[in-house]
């Protein structure tokens, strides 16, 4: 499946969820394409099981057609998070990336994306203090007399996370 196969199948994915039926005009605006160039590519996804397609009818996808469609809007949402979230790219800018990046990695590399973005959301070292330091980093290198700075601070933080675990999850105020 060619990449251009995939953006179609997102685009009619997400049009499918967006509106009750997906018209040749509709796949034609939103990849910025002519109507021709849509109802060739509308012939191969049929042709491949991916779509029921009838000329001057609407379109819809076949099982086949909607998991994979599924799928590749599944990336372009988590490459789209970690561009925006993570790396703070702007949102506009982050979206045609995530196109372009969502089919030229393998699934091991999205699922170890997918993980890295769960763990610094989660791991007590990390979070939106975690983020914020990074951004710092990227803006200004690493900066010695900083890192010790917050590598006090997260110990402190940690310390008293470990306080709360160890209480059975309730906060321990008096420490």
């Amino acid at each position: 499946m060619t990449s251009t196969m995939e953006n179609y199948l997102e685009a009619i994915y997400n049009l499918n969820n967006e509106k009750r039926v997906v018209r040749v005009k509709d796949i034609a605006e939103r990849l910025g394409v002519k109507m021709p160039t849509v109802t060739n590519m509308l012939k191969i996804l049929n042709e491949r099981g991916l779509i029921n397609y009838e000329r001057y009818e609407y379109l819809e996808l076949t099982k086949e057609g909607a998991d994979i469609g599924e799928e590749i809007d599944r990336r372009h949402q988590i490459l789209r998070s970690f561009l925006t979230d993570i790396l703070g790219i702007e949102y506009k800018t982050a979206d045609g990336e995530a196109c372009s990046m969502e089919h030229a990695i393998c699934a091991d590399t999205r699922e170890r994306l997918v993980a890295f973005m769960e763990f610094i959301q989660s791991c007590p070292r990390t979070g939106d203090n975690w983020l914020t330091r990074f951004e710092e980093f990227r803006k200004h290198g690493r900066n010695h007399a900083m890192c010790l700075t917050h590598m006090k601070a997260f110990v402190d933080e940690l310390e008293g996370r470990m306080k709360e675990l160890e209480s059975g999850g309730k906060r321990n105020d008096r420490a």
